[in-house]
Order: C-alpha cells, then sequence, then structure tokens
C-alpha cells in the first residue's frame, strides 16, 4: 500500500476485438427487440398513452415510483415497434423513451465451491487470543477489522442487495425471512423461469437458486458461520431484490423497478453487482441510480469484469452521475478451501493431517497408497513433462506426486498414465492451490493438489528414503481446512478482470476499490453453502458494508460525503500488469482514488471534497478546477499540497483508429499541477478553497487519446494524508472516428465467426413477415445475412439504412426516399453503444414495419461521434457493407 506522502521519493528512484452490446443473442447487452421503456410527465394523463399501445403491445411493466412514473411495453410486431415507440414518445405525457436491453448475470470466477448438502467445519480456526479480532483478509487490507474491533457493525442501517436473490435460509444468513430476521425485506420480481426475454412472474419469495446474489449477502453481513468469517457488517438488515430466474438474463426495466422498489421500501444503501458495457451516463437504468443517489441513498455498483479490454468500457449503471462504482483490487492472501485427509511415515502410528484440492477426476474414495515423485528437485519448473525413464517402477500401486510448471496438467497425467499411474498429486509451484482437469487422461481416475510448502515436506521425506503412505478423503466428511498464505504475486494490486473508465464524456469511473479477487462467503445450501469467487461483484458488496459501517460511526448516510471521505483516504496502488509492478502509479480510470481505508474514512476530521476531479479532453478542456478541505477537528492544521502523477495511458493502438487492449502502452509524460496555495493553515471550523490549474503533458501523440492522470496529495501537520483523484485527456473525443469507413460487412447467420461473406452473396429468406425475432430465425434451418459493425469508440446514436444498388433481382419500385435508402434496419437507431463488435441477423424486416423488395443492397451505417451534434452531417461517421442480395421464399 502506497501512501502518497511516501510516493515522491519512490518516483524520484525510479486494437481489440471486443465485442459488446449484441442485438439478437446473448453475448454482451443484449437489446430485446420491440421493447421500449417510456417515461411519463409527472402527474400527467396517461389514457392516451395506454389506449395507443394497448392495441399494438404488451406492458411488461409498469412504474408507479415516487422518482420514475412510466411503463415499458413489448410491441407485437417487432418490425414496426420503432415506428411505433416513435409516435408514442409524440404523446404529450410522455417525456423519455429508451429501448430495453437485457443484462446477463454476473459470471465471477469459481475458485472453490461446496459441494450440495454437505456441511462444513473448518479444521483451522482462530487462536484463543484472536476470538475477538477480525483476520479476515478482505478486512484487514481496508480497515474494516479496525472498525470491527471499535464495536461498529453497521447495527440500524438497511441495506438492499439487487441480485439473483438470497438464500436466506443458510444458518450464516439469518435462517429466516421477514420481521427479527437478518433478510428483513424484500420481493421476487421475476420468478424462477424468468430469462430476461419472457414474461416475469413476481412474488413475494426472493430465495436464491443461482447463487450469485447469496455470496454478495455473505459478504455484506454474513453472521457467524463454521467457516470462521464475518460479513464486513454483520449488523446490518438486509433487502433482498431478485431481479434474475434461475438460469437467464435481467432487462433493464426491471432492474429500474427494483431500484425504485428498494429506495420507496426505506433501504439506506442499494447494492448491485450486475451490469454491461456502456460508458453513457444517459442510459436508462444509469439515469434511474443517479436520482436515488440524489435523494440521499447511496448506491455501490460493480465497475465491470472486462479489464482485458483496456480504456473507456465503463459499465452502467455504474457509469451514472454520482453512482458509486467500485473496482476490484487481488486479495492480499490466496484463500483456498482443502478436504482434510491424512498421511503417515515410515508406518508409524502417528497420522499427520493435510489439505488437498480435488481435480478432475476426482474418485479418491478409499484411497490410501504411498506417495512416488519423478522428481526430488522442488525447485524443477517441468516436472513430469518428460516421459518416465524405462527403469520406471508401474505407477498403478502409488499416488505420483508432481510439481507444477511449465507444460499442461493433461501432458504431466500423460507421462505418469504411460508409467501405470492412476493417481497423480500436483504440489504448486506458487501460493494457494487451484483445481485442475486431466479427465481427457484415459486411465487416470484421480487428481488433485497441494500447497508448495506441504510438496516440499513430502519430497524431502521421500528423498531422505523414508515411505509416505497418503490416505485420501474426498470431502464427503465435510472437514476442511482454510488455507490463506501471502499473495505474492498480485496480493494488494488491482485485478487484472477489473473494467477501466472513464466515461465516454469523461467523468471519473470508478471511484475507488477493494477486495474483490479470491473472496470467501456464503452460497446457497443447494449449491455448497460456501464458495470463493472473483470479480467486481465481490468488491461491490464489501464497499457496501463499509459505508454502512461509516454511517454507523458518523451518523450520516449523506452519499457525497461518504464518497468523499473514502476517497480522500485511499491508498493508490502502483500498476500491475498481472506478472509484476511498475514504478508508476495505477491511472485513475483504473483504480479510481485506489483501495479504500475505512477507519481513516470513518474517522477523518479534515473533509476534502470533492471525489475526482475531470478537466475533460483537448477539445473541452476546463482550465481550473476546486477542492475544498474543512477542517473539523479542534486544533489549527497546516497542509502542503503538491501532485504526484500516475501512468499515462494510451487509448488506442498506434497509426489506429482502434482501442489497445490490456495493459494499454503508456507514457512518460505527466501533467503539470499548480495550486492557488501549496501550502495552507485551517483554522478548526474553517475551511479553504484551493484552484487547481493543471498544464498537459507535452510531447504525446494526440490522435492515441492519451488520459493522463494522477492524485493530488494533502499531508497535514496533523498526520492526515489525504489525495484527490484527477484526469484529463490530450487529444479530440469529437475528433476521432468511431466508426471506421471499411467496419461494416454481412456474415452468414450460421457463421460463429462471424467472416464476411463475398461480394454479391443472396440469401433466400422466408415469406415477409413470417420472422418475427431472433428467437424464430434461431429455430429456423434458413441462413440470414447477419449484419456486422465495429464501433472503434462508443457512440450515443447509431443508424442503419437499407440502400439499393442496381441489380436483376428487382421485383418492384423501390420508392427510394431522398437520402436514397428504403428504410432503417429494424431495431435501429441504436442508443448509448460501447465499442466493439455488434451483430444482429437479419429478415429483410425495416424499422417502420415494411419488408425491403428482393433485390441488392448496401447496408449504409452512421454512427454519431463523440460530444457530436445530431443535425451536422460532419459529426457522423460511415460505413457501407458490401453488396449483397436478398430474395423471399413462395
Amino acid at each position: 500500500m502506497v501512501r502518497l506522502s511516501l510516493v515522491a521519493s519512490l518516483f524520484a528512484a525510479v486494437a481489440s476485438a471486443v465485442t459488446v452490446e449484441q442485438i439478437g443473442n446473448k453475448k454482451g447487452t443484449t437489446r430485446l427487440p420491440g421493447a421500449y421503456i417510456f417515461e411519463f410527465e409527472d402527474d400527467s394523463d396517461h389514457t392516451d398513452f395506454y389506449s395507443k399501445t394497448s392495441a399494438d403491445g404488451k406492458t411488461r411493466m409498469e412504474f408507479d415510483y415516487k422518482l420514475f412514473k412510466g411503463a415499458s411495453i413489448q410491441f407485437n410486431d417487432h418490425e414496426r415497434a420503432e415506428d411505433l415507440a416513435s409516435k408514442v414518445l409524440e404523446l404529450p405525457a410522455v417525456k423519455g423513451m429508451w429501448p430495453v436491453k437485457v443484462y446477463g448475470i454476473p459470471e465471477p470466477r469459481i475458485d472453490w465451491q461446496g459441494t450440495p448438502g454437505q456441511e462444513y467445519a473448518t479444521m483451522k480456526k482462530r487462536s484463543a487470543y484472536e476470538t475477538v479480532k477480525d483476520v479476515f483478509s478482505p478486512h484487514v487490507m481496508t480497515q474494516v477489522d479496525k472498525l470491527r474491533e471499535e464495536g461498529y457493525t453497521g447495527k440500524g442501517v438497511k441495506v438492499a442487495v439487487i441480485d439473483s436473490g438470497i438464500d436466506y435460509k443458510h444458518s450464516a444468513l439469518g435462517g429466516c425471512f421477514g420481521d427479527g430476521c437478518l433478510v428483513t425485506f424484500g420481493t421476487d420480481l421475476v420468478g424462477d423461469d424468468y430469462t430476461g426475454y419472457n414474461e416475469a412472474n413476481p412474488d413475494d419469495d426472493p430465495m436464491d437458486c443461482q447463487g450469485h446474489g447469496t455470496h454478495v449477502a455473505g459478504i455484506i453481513a454474513a453472521q457467524e458461520n463454521s467457516m470462521d468469517f464475518t460479513g464486513a457488517a454483520p449488523g446490518v438488515t438486509l433487502g433482498a431484490y431478485r431481479v434474475f430466474g434461475c438460469t437467464g438474463e435481467a432487462g433493464n426495466d426491471i432492474l429500474i423497478a427494483a431500484f425504485n422498489k428498494a429506495y420507496e421500501d426505506g433501504a439506506d444503501i442499494i447494492s448491485a453487482s450486475i451490469g454491461g458495457p456502456s460508458g453513457w451516463s444517459e442510459e436508462a437504468w444509469a439515469v434511474t441510480v443517479s436520482r436515488i443517489v440524489e435523494q440521499g441513498v447511496p448506491c455501490t455498483l460493480a465497475a465491470g469484469n472486462s479489464g482485458d479490454v483496456g480504456m473507456f468500457y465503463a459499465s452502467t449503471a455504474a457509469s451514472g452521475k454520482s453512482v458509486t462504482a467500485v473496482a476490484s483490487f487481488d486479495n492480499a492472501e490466496t484463500v483456498s478451501i482443502l478436504n482434510v485427509s491424512h498421511y503417515t511415515v515410515n508406518n508409524a502410528t502417528t497420522r499427520y493431517e493435510f489439505g488437498s484440492q480435488a481435480g478432475t477426476p476426482d474418485a479418491w474414495t478409499g484411497v490410501k497408497l504411498p506417495l512416488w515423485a519423478p522428481s526430488y528437485d522442488t525447485n524443477v519448473t517441468d516436472g513430469g513433462c518428460d516421459e518416465y525413464p524405462a527403469n520406471t517402477p508401474n505407477l498403478s500401486g502409488y499416488i505420483v506426486l508432481i510439481r507444477r510448471g511449465t507444460c499442461t496438467f493433461v501432458e504431466k497425467a500423460t507421462h505418469a498414465a504411460d508409467a501405470g499411474a492412476k493417481y497423480i498429486m500436483v504440489y504448486n509451484d506458487e501460493a494457494g492451490i487451484i483445481p485442475y482437469d486431466v479427465s481427457p487422461v484415459e486411465n487416470i481416475k484421480a487428481a488433485a493438489m497441494v500447497t508448495p510448502e506441504q510438496g516440499k515436506k513430502w519430497i524431502n521425506l521421500l528423498k531422505a528414503g523414508s515411505k509416505v503412505v497418503v490416505e485420501m478423503s474426498d470431502g464427503s466428511d465435510g472437514k476442511v481446512t482454510v488455507e490463506q498464505v501471502p499473495n505474492d504475486l498480485t496480493g494488494g494490486a488491482l485485478s487484472t478482470f477489473t473494467s477501466w473508465g472513464p466515461t465516454w464524456e469523461m467523468d471519473s469511473k470508478p471511484q475507488f476499490g477493494a477486495p474483490g479477487g479470491g473472496i470467501l462467503s456464503t452460497y446457497p445450501r443447494s449449491l455448497g453453502s460456501y464458495a470463493v469467487l472473483s470479480g467486481t461483484s465481490m468488491a461491490t458488496p464489501l464497499m457496501a458494508g463499509i459505508f454502512a459501517l461509516i454511517s454507523e460511526v458518523r451518523g450520516t448516510l449523506e452519499p457525497e460525503l461518504i464518497e468523499s471521505l473514502l476517497s480522500a483516504s485511499s491508498n493508490p496502488q502502483l500498476f500491475h500488469d498481472g506478472f509484476s509492478y511498475s514504478e508508476f502509479l495505477a491511472p485513475v480510470p483504473q483504480q479510481g482514488a485506489g483501495l479504500v481505508q475505512a477507519h481513516d474514512a470513518a474517522h477523518a476530521t479534515i473533509l476534502l471534497c470533492p471525489s475526482s476531479l475531470s478537466f475533460n479532453d483537448t477539445d473541452n478542456f476546463v482550465e481550473s478546477r476546486n477542492f475544498t478541505l474543512k477542517n473539523t477537528g479542534k486544533t489549527d492544521v497546516e497542509f502542503e499540497i503538491s501532485h504526484v502523477p500516475a501512468g499515462t495511458a494510451y487509448t488506442l493502438v498506434e497509426d489506429s483508429i482502434y482501442p489497445d487492449s490490456f495493459p494499454n502502452e503508456f507514457a512518460s509524460e505527466g501533467a503539470t499541477i499548480r495550486f492557488s496555495e501549496s501550502k495552507v493553515t485551517i483554522s478548526a471550523g474553517k475551511s479553504v478553497t484551493i484552484e487547481v490549474l493543471p498544464t498537459p503533458p507535452t510531447g504525446l501523440q494526440a490522435e492515441r487519446l492519451p488520459v493522463w492522470s494522477g492524485y493530488v496529495a494533502i499531508n497535514g501537520t496533523d498526520g492526515s494524508s489525504l489525495s484527490i483523484p484527477y484526469l484529463g485527456l490530450t487529444g479530440s473525443l469529437h475528433g476521432s472516428t468511431v466508426l471506421g469507413s471499411a467496419d461494416a460487412w454481412v456474415s452468414q447467420s450460421t457463421d460463429e465467426k462471424l467472416l464476411p461473406v463475398a461480394e454479391n452473396t443472396t440469401f433466400t429468406l422466408p415469406k415477409a413477415g413470417t420472422v418475427q425475432d431472433q428467437e424464430d430465425i434461431n429455430s429456423t434451418s434458413t441462413t440470414f445475412p447477419t449484419l456486422v459493425w465495429f464501433l472503434a469508440l462508443g457512440s450515443s446514436n447509431v443508424h442503419a439504412d437499407v440502400v439499393p444498388v442496381k441489380s436483376n433481382l428487382t421485383t418492384g419500385n423501390y420508392n427510394v426516399p431522398s437520402n436514397g435508402s428504403v428504410g432503417q434496419v429494424a431495431d435501429f437507431p441504436l442508443m448509448w453503444s460501447s465499442m466493439g463488435q455488434n451483430s444482429v441477423s437479419w429478415a429483410g424486416e425495416l424499422a417502420d414495419g415494411s419488408y425491403a423488395p428482393a433485390g441488392m443492397y448496401k447496408i449504409v451505417y452512421r454512427a454519431l461521434r463523440i460530444f457530436g451534434d445530431e443535425k451536422k452531417t460532419s459529426d457522423w461517421d460511415k460505413s457501407e457493407s458490401l453488396t449483397f442480395g436478398i430474395t423471399y421464399a413462395k
């Protein structure tokens, strides 16, 4: 952890194919064909709205909330939906319209999961002097342990969890639902069978059948349990708002309803580990969450798990104004849950305990065999990677002990099996244990892994000539050990999977972060009761718990204040590419203010706000910003103000319009920052406003959109060490291409790789009007044209016009309008799109409900540039597909 007061000495010493919004399939963020959200004017008469929509569609959701009144409508005729929706928008009672989008259920990495129906009891308890002290590593990293030691638990705070529900019958989550329970309030908005694409069947029971929400809930508020941990704020009461079925996705209309319901049910904090790429604050769900925050309810949302994509991949609704977007840091300790087994040495009666994690296959029941190792070198980097010598004994009566490294697990297992082995045990070459799969190798019945320390102990015994007999457990007895060893590789670093900001309008995202990599928490009883998962999904509920603790300490839930307190006291971390640290701080678009320090924030007497400063891009450069320091203590404090630059990251690949992928290329140049005052004394009870005047770095390749950032460091004579993150961009977002001239093509609906078809390829489509939606397309054997386009950067508005070219397939008059198009592809325009590849299979339908006549066409895409004016032709990028033909079956 790097305090900015110490960073100066440290510094003295020292084009990605992105699949983003998809239309018509279930990858990324999906737009639901023919469905729209409409917001009403306050206190307006909605009679005309329902009379117009009832004839052409059905109501998915009604929103009768204080902060959002309206409805989502599923139009029956998807091909005419855009035209119908546009006409509804013209009604006096309607003030806004958005398409319904569907967000996938979060898929965190599963590092360990219990066995269904098994009761677990850890064999490795805290020592007696640790019975009160919180030693759970995510809590220690964020100073939650210090607040818990002071007696703070979040008592009296109501935290709503928007997710897959909560297994409230779990003993660590209270065992019941309702008054007097831990999970006190909430509801199921969807039902078990909801997938995001079908009708929701709400009920009053928010029981989790998927898993994600139960893990999230435990991170916030798990009670004492057999696995020897608790949630960050076990004194809170939880609300469970279920927005996912047992499988599938969730519409943003459901999410809007859930957030508003939680708000009106009196939630003090709302947390959701859900999202999808956007980067726009104007998207419907983001707008909703922002309104709730403005009413005084903090909302913590996951920044996203797409760190490999690179810059400008902020997730919605975390991208909303005033919404707290949470980044992930890797756990300082690697957590492994191991089955307890035993071994003996030289046939002695003493049985030694050890822990192992089963791999695949895992037929360890009743296995009691001696160990044999192909090498006694505990530093060998290629253990088991070569064929075993001819004089190797038949290994069918042994468990073969192999060090991890170099070649694949399957290769190791293959060489062992060739020598007769049926059982293999790998000892890791780094901290912790991971599962692995060698099921493709015939004759291997079971595999497992142990820690480096255990493996070395066994190797040394074997090397000394001892006989080591291992008696394996298959885990059916429920006896496990929790191994927590220092994560020397990435502990405390930004998780490489954590998504980067900023937003397309240069708002700073994320705000800050918490541990999300390798987190032990509760899991539904039917899925094993406990699990170790990794994702920003895990960092976000920890942050919600921290908000609850701080609110108990300070007696306020004011979102701006708590966010500013956490931002000011966070510890910025050095950049880590997954292999090693760099000698510069990770950019603000990756870590925000840094790793939060809850105790420092809760007890701060020096208030620093706002939580971040953005100076925008060169076109919209803000020459100065202000921050305010307020001394709420009892003595005068003198402050020294300076700044520390972070890494300047290039957004685009050199000589390209396309985004670079993680780890982006960095420049050594940083901004120069001047302050209206570099030293200031603030009397008790007084405040001072400081002006920040940046000079952007020179020598950068502006066309690559370098984002420069860093931290204003404020160090006081009272020992306070505060900081505020800043960022800016050299170059023009408006002047950058969002859609390349050759970045549109036509593929076949049967081609998973979406490769371009040859020029003039003709598709025979079903009779016009017989295909209603993507589900119909997927259910037929017909090959449809798939329209593909790639956005180099995000666009708030994308059009796709169907333009005829000369053809002998013409069967009638085109009635071509003045712009040369026969119409726009159904379900266009697209609003608030992120960057990356997009596709839709097309049955010939147009946005007005008609069908393009048989003929030869190009699809002409137009994408509005960032900060663009829709009325200016020059603000739109254009790309044309190749020529292709369509005919219709008789």
